[in-house]
């Protein structure tokens, strides 16, 4: 079973005038809910350790590669690889996927030592898109005003629940 989750950081803070009801895709992507996020299957777990990655960011760009790795018109039948990364902006650490058949392996640049985390594509497909919409009513709990952001409602129409 696939695990998704992420601490926010205390070290940085959202800006205090942010006006989460008019933050554009920028801001959300890039400059706010800064933290650490973690990929786990069973005992296995890959997770970042500085504390500056923006986790709405993260949520959003794994919704887009689980559906990128689902591009070849042969589905989980195909046998040609499908490949996507993960950058981390701020520095040149990478996810990187790669999906056969059915599956997805998930590497880090950062911890080279670790066995590929191998995870079923519809399996990560579900719960990235669950973790978003987990992930974005846990801000607006926080932040009620993102809750009238018109990025947000389209990002959540552009990838619902499964």
């Amino acid at each position: 079973m696939i695990d998704l989750g992420y601490a926010l950081s205390r070290r940085f803070p959202d800006p205090p005038q942010t006006d989460y009801r008019t933050a554009d895709v920028q801001a959300l992507r890039h400059d706010l809910f800064c933290g650490d996020v973690y990929i786990a299957e069973g005992e296995h777990e890959l997770s970042t350790p500085w504390g500056w990655v923006p986790v709405l960011d993260f949520a959003w760009a794994l919704c887009d590669i689980t559906e990128r790795l689902d591009q070849d018109p042969l589905g989980s039948r195909a046998s040609r690889p499908q490949r996507a990364e993960l950058d981390f902006t701020q520095s040149t650490e990478m996810l990187r996927f790669e999906r056969r058949f059915g599956w997805v392996e998930i590497t880090a640049d950062w911890a080279p030592r670790l066995p590929p985390l191998s995870v079923n594509h519809g399996e990560l497909r579900r719960e990235a898109r669950d973790f978003l919409h987990d992930l974005v009513a846990d801000l607006v709990d926080m932040h009620d005003e993102l809750a009238g952001n018109p990025v947000v409602w389209n990002l959540l129409a552009r990838f619902p629940r499964v």
